[in-house]
């Protein structure tokens, strides 16, 4: 979520005048620097848990288990449970 700031309480006021003949009045947002930017997945450790997930589906479609089967098991569609298990890797 992103947290409101009040500029005049972290901006020098010149910066503030500066903007304020663009956006005065207005809620702007500013992002992260490009380097400061973290990827999808990586704080809460989602990214490891599904690759785990899918190569978990990988190794039982490999030992039988149908498109059906897995859509049970894991509660997703059959367009991701494909997507999954005909993924080039």
């Amino acid at each position: 979520m992103v947290k409101y700031i009040n500029a005049k309480d972290v901006l020098p006021k010149t910066l503030i005048l500066q903007i304020q003949q663009y956006v005065g009045g207005s809620i702007i947002y500013i992002p992260q620097k490009d380097n400061d930017k973290k990827l999808w997945g990586t704080s809460t450790n989602s990214r490891n848990e599904i690759a785990k997930r899918n190569s978990e589906i990988n190794d039982k479609k490999k030992n039988g288990a149908t498109i059906d089967d897995l859509m049970s098991e894991y509660h997703l569609s059959y367009d991701t449970i494909k997507s999954i298990v005909y993924r080039k890797k």
